[in-house]
């Protein structure tokens, strides 16, 4: 069994690999920005240790990954929120012969760049979103042009770096016009260039993939039910559905096109017009619902740390579709976000529950087949780090 680091321990993603890693007998050791943070209170974290911020401090990051490496004794390092992945692929060459189980620098930062992801999704035949490039914020009159509203407006990148720095860059909604004109002068110039997206409305289906040495080694999808913010964002309550294998093959072929080698979350939004389903977006990385694939029996971590090993993954798993999955606090924040703004203010579109349906849904607490996504009897802890977490912040 390896001995295996783990980055960004408040994020739910970080969590689940732990718990899945530490079950399959690995050591399991956490990095985060501070100590005590939700993956390190899981029983199966062996150690636990602050960092920098990968994000504005990029070097002094690596320079305590490095070190842990070698006091640990790690033999892998699992880099998981972009900000990690951007500073240790960069540096992979001063961890030692620790494995990090993702391709080469140039390979993430391709597949991470919107414009560039559905231009060549675009050229393969696949649907995106009617949308415009904006070099600059004075672009607008290309941005309307025979644009439909309402719109999505996205940075081409969601880190990105603009002297010397980086910075994550928020996704923004316009309604007209006018609220356009407004919005981009609030994007500062890393975010440009910038898509204007006519926006999609319809469900979110996420396809995920494994792909290692050219076989696809696990597959899973699930359905989006509710988002954090409302109008888009991530999942606070989602179902496994069964694999929708037209989408799995283009998928797959996409990320062919990027020479792509690992796990990856490429995102659809089924047009409630026309049916079709519209490419938004690839996350070449692990995901916020990680857990929901890996309680229906796709356990990609485990699968993952294997395949870089060099054992055997055996076909794609069997996994059981209708298995739901509740961010509790997530939830709480989606039912909050409802109850204190107007559809208006949240961008939501026509066909949302209303506040009244929005309360009657989170009130069904648990039906057969949910489950929470931090709490675990088994490993109780977790939840009870992010319930303090959700309180000091209140």
């Amino acid at each position: 069994m390896s001995a295996i680091l783990v980055t960004d321990g408040d994020q739910r993603a970080t969590l689940a690999v732990v718990r899945s890693l530490g079950r399959a007998g690995h050591r399991l050791h956490v990095v985060a920005g501070r100590r005590h943070c939700l993956a390190a209170a899981s029983r199966y974290a062996r150690a636990a240790a602050a960092a920098p911020d990968p994000l504005t401090a990029p070097d002094d990051f690596v320079a305590e990954v490095e070190r842990r490496v070698r006091s640990w004794g790690i033999d892998v390092v699992l880099p998981v929120a972009e900000p990690s992945l951007l500073a240790l692929l960069a540096a992979r060459h001063r961890l030692g012969d620790a494995r990090i189980p993702f391709p080469e620098l140039d390979a993430f930062r391709a597949l991470s760049d919107k414009r560039r992801v559905l231009a060549t999704a675009a050229s393969m035949g696949l649907a995106v979103p009617d949308q415009r490039i904006l070099a600059r914020p004075d672009d607008i009159a290309d941005a309307v042009n025979g644009i439909r509203f309402p719109v999505v407006l996205k940075p081409h990148r969601s880190v990105a770096t603009s002297g010397g720095r980086r910075q994550k860059l928020e996704v923004r909604h316009a309604a007209d016009a006018a609220e356009l004109a407004e919005q981009l002068r609030r994007f500062p110039p890393a975010a440009f260039p910038l898509l204007v997206q006519r926006r999609v409305h319809g469900p979110g289906v996420g396809v995920f993939l494994l792909v290692w040495e050219g076989r696809l080694r696990a597959v899973f999808a699930h359905r989006r039910i509710r988002e954090k913010p409302p109008a888009g964002g991530v999942s606070v309550y989602c179902e496994s559905v069964a694999p929708p294998w037209g989408l799995v093959a283009s998928s797959r072929a996409l990320l062919d096109r990027f020479g792509w080698s690992g796990v990856a979350m490429v995102e659809y939004k089924l047009d409630a017009e026309t049916g079709l389903p519209h490419l938004m977006e690839v996350n070449p990385r692990f995901w916020g619902s990680l857990q929901l694939a890996i309680d229906a029996g796709v356990d990609f971590p485990a699968l993952l740390v294997r395949a870089a090993a060099g054992l055997s993954t055996g076909p794609p798993p069997v996994y059981r579709p209708g298995n739901r999955l509740r961010w509790w606090w997530g939830d709480v924040d989606h039912l909050l976000a409802r109850l204190r703004r107007s559809p208006a203010e949240l961008a939501l579109p026509p066909d949302a529950p209303s506040r009244w349906a929005a309360m009657f849904e989170f009130l069904r607490i648990w039906r057969p087949g949910d489950r929470e996504c931090t709490l675990r009897l088994r490993d109780p802890a977790p939840f009870l780090q992010e319930t303090a977490d959700w309180l000091r912040r209140r």
